[in-house]
This record gives C-alpha cells, sequence and structure tokens, in this order.
C-alpha cells in the first residue's frame, strides 16, 4: 500500500499573509507607575527582601516571554523600565534565581488572532487579550 502524498498548501493571498505574521510578533507592556517595586518589610527574622514578587515575577516573565538567561534579562528588564520613564532599580540575577524557585511563571495560550498585551500593576502580572485592559479602563469603543 502507498502512502498518500501530502496536501500542499500556497499562499495566495500575501498581503493578508504578511499582516497576520507582524501581527504575531506583536506584544504590548503596560507597567503601572503605582505598583509596588520595591518590598516592604515583612517583620521575619533575616534580611529582609529588595524587590516585591510582583517585580520578581515581571522579570521572570519577559524571561521566559524572550527565552533569555538570567543575566541578559537584566538588561532586557532595564531597557523597558528606561523606554516607560522609571527609575526603578533592576533585580540583579542572582536575587531572580533565587525567588525564581518560589514563583511560577504561567504564560497562558496566546491565541494568533492579536497582540499579547502585558499588564503589569499591584495587583500582579495579567495578559489580556485584544484590548481587554483598555476597555476595562476607558469602557468599550464602538462595535466589537
Amino acid at each position: 500500500m502507498t502512502k498518500p502524498s501530502p496536501a500542499r498548501y500556497r499562499t495566495t493571498n500575501w498581503s493578508i499573509y504578511t499582516a497576520s505574521l507582524r501581527k504575531r510578533g506583536s506584544l504590548l507592556i503596560w507597567l503601572d507607575k503605582d505598583m509596588t517595586w520595591l518590598a516592604s518589610h515583612d517583620g521575619s527574622p533575616g534580611r529582609p527582601a529588595v524587590f516585591s514578587d510582583g517585580a520578581i515575577q515581571f522579570c521572570l516573565t519577559i524571561k521566559v516571554l524572550f527565552k533569555l538567561p538570567l543575566r541578559q534579562t537584566n538588561g532586557m528588564v532595564a531597557s523597558l523600565l528606561k523606554m516607560a520613564n522609571l527609575e526603578w532599580a533592576v533585580p540583579d540575577y542572582t536575587t531572580r534565581c533565587r525567588r525564581q524557585k518560589m514563583l511560577t511563571v504561567q504564560i497562558p495560550h496566546r491565541r494568533a488572532d492579536g497582540p499579547l498585551n502585558l499588564l503589569v500593576d499591584s495587583t500582579g502580572i495579567k495578559f489580556l487579550g485584544n484590548g481587554e485592559w483598555q476597555a476595562r479602563k476607558h469602557g468599550v469603543q464602538g462595535r466589537r
């Protein structure tokens, strides 16, 4: 018995194909300036943590999203904070390495039909779809 020949797909509409490839690479990162970046002292014995869990979680999320080593993540997070005009210190790679044992980074399945919105605020990190955060903050704009 012979093997059936595999289906052959040909792209016929290159403009739509190119636009969909551009949408796949779209990433928006929203940083809330009121986010607690530095940790508060919890009263436990020993040296207090310098950075909050949200700050470490943000760094680890960037590490996972871009498949970066810990030290390269430091430069990426520093550049993101600089673009957001935030004068926050970046956790060094040893701090992230120690704290990643206690935190887990879970990124839900990303749909290919739109950009990925990464929202970082005082409640933590959220992944939102097409304009969910904007609709929640500013209200629904027009028909969807």
